[in-house]
């Protein structure tokens, strides 16, 4: 992954991750960990949206229409085997789900394909409450395994005011052990 790629994370104001074709979160910056979880203090092997959804009951509680998340992210788990048939680790994943997730077991019996470039959540946040994010992933022409996906709040919206309140909160939060730190 190129280094300029964190550099990108860092400067932007929303919150956005980089994930892996498996679904494995390769870098983020401090609003996408806000919104979420700290992916930093999780085990790297943990960091995978597929398995923070269908094993992590935190995250699996900021979705409100988890159900619809669910389903998304086993279409494009489908859509990943689909493309590359030979991929172990892909593999090894979904067994490792099918087996310790009844939930996911039943959305990949459905047999649903696709790629979703683009879309939208409704997150329940503990501090700032619910509010919807749209979505857009990008794939850069040189390292087609990886999307960059960007989460807005629509301009002038009560949303858009509570992803203003999590940044702020975020911010507060990284003062308060920065001066524990000292």
């Amino acid at each position: 992954m190129p280094a300029t790629f964190q550099l990108v994370l860092d400067n932007l104001q929303v919150p956005a991750a980089i994930y892996s074709r498996h679904g494995d979160i390769v870098a983020w910056n401090a609003l996408a960990a806000a919104l979420l979880v700290d992916f930093g203090a999780l085990p790297p092997e943990e960091r995978n949206r597929p398995r923070l959804v269908f094993l992590n009951d935190e995250v699996a509680s900021r979705f409100v229409h988890w159900e619809s998340k669910a389903r998304d992210l086993v279409s494009q788990l489908r859509m990943a085997a689909g493309c590359s048939p030979g991929d172990e680790r892909l593999a090894t994943l979904i067994g490792e789900l099918s087996m310790r997730s009844p939930e996911f077991a039943r959305l990949w019996a459905t047999h649903h394909v696709r790629e979703k470039v683009r879309g939208g959540h409704r997150y329940r946040h503990p501090v700032v409450g619910e509010f919807y994010l749209r979505y857009e992933a990008f794939r850069p022409p040189d390292a087609p395994d990886v999307a960059l996906v960007c989460q807005v709040a629509e301009p002038g919206t009560p949303d858009e005011e509570a992803l203003r309140l999590l940044a702020s909160w975020m911010a507060d939060s990284t003062d308060r052990v920065n001066v524990q730190l000292r």
